[in-house]
């Protein structure tokens, strides 16, 4: 870990990142591509100096409450955050400046701030996102070794589902030759049915590889999936995005599913319930 300095905190669009870099070893991550330019060993989490005075003096600038985004690039309960407790930190500025938050993430330790959240979402907008990829926990300790199995995750979804705040799953990525089958696609919808999620964000059933993210993942792929690297490259190349051979079947079952237990599926639908507050101020203007 070590510290640097930042003039920003929130995104022009109300997105937030308080660390850089990542310690979860999930082995499909994009936020390692050579794109995002980090100058430092990826597991050497950077923490942005002065994060919670910044966020703070960008709170107080804004015109009126949003909705903040946090943990697209770098998830907020990251281990070092159970020391410093930035995101907490955050969360009880945005509670202050009556802003929403939809906070994005693959870790049980969100819960230690269901109190803040509850609290944010009765004055006005909280939602939890918890990304699930791999229903087989054996699998899924592989694929994602150093965060809450998918089990703990579904069990963290239902803590939020009894407290009454929205959640919503993000499907992705389902890697092709390793976890897109039906079997592991109908045990994460399971869990979502179960734990009452409002949306589920699958863009597609496969995983995107660039620059970077791909020299990591097929490192992996090497170590603990002897000769998957090999048909990688037969199927896509040096593709971007690299789709399932079971696509289609796979989203045909997806969307049914969805339909039949009203679940949210529609990008573009799930990013408008993300990115619309319905606090105060909202609700003052339509008088």
């Amino acid at each position: 870990m070590h510290y640097a300095p930042y003039k920003t905190i929130l995104s022009p669009k109300n997105n937030m990142n308080l660390y850089r870099g990542c310690t979860y070893g999930c082995i499909y991550c994009d936020s390692r591509s050579d794109c995002y330019q980090l100058n430092h060993v990826f597991e050497d989490i950077e923490v942005k100096e002065n994060a919670v005075a910044i966020l703070e003096d960008q709170l107080k600038r804004k015109r009126k409450p949003a909705m903040v985004t946090t943990g697209a690039m770098t998830d907020p309960y990251l281990h070092t955050e159970e020391r410093l407790q930035l995101t907490r930190q955050a969360l009880a500025l945005i509670k202050k400046y009556r802003f929403g938050i939809a906070i994005q993430t693959k870790s049980s330790r969100i819960l230690r701030d269901l109190d803040l959240l509850q609290e944010i979402h009765h004055q006005t907008k909280a939602v939890v996102q918890m990304t699930l990829t791999t229903y087989d926990e054996k699998l899924c300790k592989l694929i994602e070794p150093n965060v809450a199995t998918t089990l703990e995750r579904f069990e963290t979804l239902k803590v939020f589902q009894k407290a009454g705040i929205p959640t919503v799953v993000w499907l992705s990525p389902i890697l092709p030759f390793i976890n897109d089958t039906e079997e592991n696609l109908l045990g994460i919808l399971d869990y979502c049915i179960q734990a009452g999620v409002k949306g589920i964000l699958c863009f597609s059933f496969g995983v995107t590889l660039r620059a970077g993210n791909r020299d990591y993942f097929y490192r992996k792929l090497d170590q603990h999936f002897p000769g998957v690297k090999e048909k990688y490259i037969r199927a896509y190349g040096n593709q971007y995005v690299c789709n399932s051979l079971n696509h289609s079947k796979l989203m045909a079952l997806f969307i049914k599913t969805c339909q039949a237990n009203h679940i949210m599926y529609r990008t573009e639908e799930i990013f408008r319930f993300l990115h619309t507050y319905e606090g105060q101020e909202e609700q003052l203007s339509l008088f």
